[in-house]
């Protein structure tokens, strides 16, 4: 059971060691039935979504690719990568069954006591490549973020099966596993418009070297108005593969605008979403967009995303491909883990990490 409010909030310090470091998350918040957000949630208003600045009458992309071989769906894919850098696609191949299984083994792991749900934090973890958290950097950001993830770096069916949590190890695997053939496609589409007409392993390992799956966990919040899930960020990722719950809450930046676009759940779709690392690969053409998650007063919502990476040790840049007719470069050469530890080290700040890569 719970602690009672009046054991665990009488101050600031108490709060950080409920939430991060006995484990509890914000799910812990949420459960003993919190009534008013604690002030370390309160973001300052630019942060804070407007209704005035959200477009109502305006959605991204929704892409049927039950025949992805078509030329009319290749372009309709490249084309919202360009302009809108989000789409959702449907009759995608990938069992619903599956999708419906991620989301049910995510409400198991985060159902687990706060206990053992630690056993998966930074100091306690056995691997790096599981890690169970909160907010997305507590040490940097001057207002937390309402939402607990779990993140798990794939390395093998073996090392997973040694160190994933086993609540949710298998469905979480499979997911991975039958999303490869949907995201193969996708980036030989968007290759193809580059004039790359065949992925080697140079650029398979630059395009998808690694993956990453989190399971995201953003409990019904007390003043959701006040706070958010997730800031505005864009991703560190070649493509991210999100798979959203009924609930609804991510919003999109329509690019070169102020305003928001809310990305509504379509049941058995999956949200699509150019990365950093596609838009530097790409010199620009393929456009990494902001994000934004808010908080909800009334729903628990979880969402699973597939971060598609190079792997850490490759170096980014402008393919030699897109640069042959002698378009410039905007973005200098760098070395893909010393952008992701750049993103890492800071507060969710919008684009502010792909300006990083630009050519000065």
């Amino acid at each position: 059971m719970a602690p009672a409010p009046s054991t665990i909030l009488s101050d600031s310090r108490d709060i950080k060691n409920f939430v991060v470091d006995e484990g509890h998350g914000v799910k812990g918040l949420s459960d003993i039935g919190l009534q008013t957000l604690p002030k370390q949630y309160i973001q300052p208003p630019r942060e804070q979504i407007s209704t005035s600045t959200i477009l109502t009458e305006e959605s991204i992309p929704v892409i049927d690719m039950s025949n992805p071989n078509d030329q009319v769906v290749a372009d309709m894919i490249c084309n919202a990568a360009e302009k809108w850098g989000f789409f959702q696609i449907i009759n995608h191949g990938i069992p619903l069954t599956v999708l419906d299984n991620v989301k049910n083994a995510t409400h198991k792991f985060y159902g687990l006591p706060a206990e053992e749900k630690k056993k998966y934090s930074k100091e306690e973890s056995p691997t790096n490549n599981v890690r169970y958290g909160t907010s997305f950097s507590p040490q940097a950001e001057k207002a937390l973020e309402w939402k607990d993830w779990l993140s798990l770096f794939y390395v093998s069916d073996e090392e997973a099966s040694a160190f994933w949590p086993s609540i949710c190890r298998d469905e979480a695997l499979e997911y991975r596993k039958k999303s490869e053939h949907v995201i193969k496609k996708l980036l030989e589409i968007l290759m193809k418009r580059l004039n790359i007409t065949s992925i080697d392993e140079t650029k398979k390992s630059l395009l998808m070297g690694s993956t990453r799956i989190n399971l995201n966990y953003y409990p019904k919040c007390p003043n959701p108005d006040l706070t958010i899930g997730v800031g505005r960020h864009s991703d560190v990722s070649t493509l991210t593969i999100l798979l959203q719950d009924e609930i609804g809450g991510l919003y999109v930046r329509k690019l070169d605008s102020d305003y928001w676009i809310h990305v509504p759940p379509i049941d058995g779709s999956l949200v699509i979403n150019v990365g950093d690392a596609l838009q530097i690969l790409s010199n620009g053409r393929y456009k990494s967009i902001e994000h934004r998650v808010i908080a909800n007063g009334n729903n628990n919502r979880v969402s699973v995303p597939i971060f598609v990476n190079p792997k850490p040790s490759d170096v980014i840049g402008p393919l030699p491909e897109v640069l042959q007719n002698g378009e410039k470069p905007i973005y200098k050469q760098l070395l893909y883990s010393e952008y992701v530890k750049h993103f890492f080290k800071k507060p969710h700040d919008g684009k502010e990490t792909v300006d990083f890569a630009k050519v000065q």
